[in-house]
């Protein structure tokens, strides 16, 4: 049974890098080769699946994250990302932290995907945790809990809008229905997670290599006003993007221009560009003094980019293995709510695939048929499809890895925090997409 499968190589997983500690590349490689035999792929095509999967996770995140890390650590280097944390802290206050990082990532994750979100306000993270000397989760998980909850939930992001186009539903009301689950869901979940006993145990360091160790005095810092335009330059140029695409119909060179500088890659290279100057020549720093801060930023990034990579590689021999076609065939003729079976359906295939993309997809097609005749509103059940994409993420999950690396956790710990607060925001989500459907029917009456 392929689901069996699943679960017996998460197992070994586990074993290879807890009791054995085998790194974390080459137990991912290592098991997805496994899986592969197993699920009777030609051994000579194994290569081709295990690069085609490497390339595929790796084309899609190295600019956003390598990019990303520069800007990071170039604000860092010259006390821009202190700026903003200072800044930060005489707003919302030392105990108020939490909530200007739940704040700050809603805003800016409406729009931006989590790794690119993630990557532009980690280093404003780690230098509150550097200033308050709290704990790197207390300050970090509101963080990731609210990003987690915008991506997963919301357009423009990809999941949720490509279920709204299988489902011919509107991306406006979407977004608009969805705002009033995600934001309480995410809020509550992103406040209450850090405060668990299992979570304040541990105590995890910040990565070496990945925010600068330096304090700076306030006449060594740029002003505020430089250092909050170019953290907020990509998300302007996202965000522009997005709101165009949805507003706009047709095919025009403009468009086509709007989309190409507000994709993440292009955003995040025109904004490391104009950090460079900002935070540079501009200040008095040498280019040579920004240029060692990229490659230190480089440097820290090859590891996380390896385990990434290697994630993808064991997704994409799940994809080939058959798995995801197993399930659609075994979840057909199930007799359940829409929404439910919808949700279902797609929690099913995150956990098995590791692959948001694939679950919302592949959800959303098995569904369909059940729409027309159930009654459900379509925005329901994009809502539904894509709470159910952000259940359990765990090893097979390039983003759990991510996670566990910027947050210096071993796989362990990463799944007791990660794998615990996206399936409680899955639920909760579900059962206010529920509400919000009960709602709707009763004012339609």
């Amino acid at each position: 049974m392929p689901l069996v499968v699943v679960g017996i190589s998460v197992l070994i997983l586990l074993l290879l890098m807890t009791r054995l500690r085998m790194n974390g590349f080459a137990a991912l490689l290592l098991v997805a080769v496994g899986v592969a035999l197993v699920q009777g792929i030609p051994v000579a095509h194994i290569p081709d699946v295990l690069s085609e999967g490497i390339g595929g996770q790796v084309g899609d995140t190295m600019l956003t994250i390598g990019l990303g890390a520069m800007v990071g650590r170039v604000m860092g280097d010259s006390g821009a990302a202190q700026r903003i944390a200072g800044k930060l802290l005489d707003a919302f206050g030392p105990r108020g932290v939490q909530i200007a990082m739940v704040v700050t990532s809603m805003l800016i994750g409406v729009t931006m995907f989590y790794e690119v979100a993630f990557i532009i306000i980690v280093p404003i993270a780690f230098t509150l945790v550097r200033v308050t000397g709290a704990n790197l989760l207390w300050v970090g998980l509101p963080m990731s809990i609210s990003l987690s909850t915008m991506h997963s939930f919301l357009p423009p992001h990809p999941g949720p809008t490509a279920v709204a186009a299988t489902f011919h539903a509107s991306v406006g009301l979407t977004l608009f229905y969805g705002l009033f689950i995600a934001v309480p869901v995410g809020a509550l979940v992103a406040l209450v997670w850090p405060r668990l006993p299992f979570v304040r145990a541990m105590n995890p360091s910040i990565p070496q290599g990945l925010v600068s160790e330096r304090e700076f005095t306030d006449e060594e810092m740029p002003g505020l006003g430089w250092s909050l335009f170019v953290a907020l330059f990509p998300v302007l140029l996202i965000a522009g993007a997005a709101v165009t695409d949805m507003a706009a119909s047709g095919e025009t060179p403009l468009l086509h221009t709007v989309a190409f500088i507000g994709s993440a890659p292009t955003a995040l290279l025109l904004t490391l560009c104009l950090a460079i100057w900002a935070f540079g020549p501009r200040i008095g720093r040498s280019l040579s003094e920004v240029s060692d801060s990229c490659t230190s930023a480089a440097k820290a990034m090859a590891m996380i980019l390896l385990v990434i990579g290697a994630g993808g590689a064991f997704k994409n021999v799940l994809v080939e293995g058959g798995i995801s076609d197993y399930i659609k065939d075994v979840t057909h003729s199930w007799s359940v709510s829409a929404i439910v079976l919808a949700w279902l359906i797609a929690v099913i295939l995150r956990v098995a695939l590791g692959s948001a993309t694939v679950a919302v997809v592949t959800a959303s097609g098995v569904v369909l048929p059940l729409l027309a005749g159930s009654g459900t509103h379509a925005e329901m059940m994009v809502l539904a499809v894509s709470c159910g994409s952000i259940a359990f993420s765990h090893v097979n999950d390039p983003g759990f890895w991510l996670f566990k690396e910027y947050f210096n956790l071993s796989v362990v710990q990463a799944i007791k925090v990660r794998t615990t607060y996206t399936t409680v925001l899955s639920v909760l989500g579900l059962g206010g997409v529920l509400a919000v459907e009960w709602a709707l029917d009763v004012l339609s009456l």
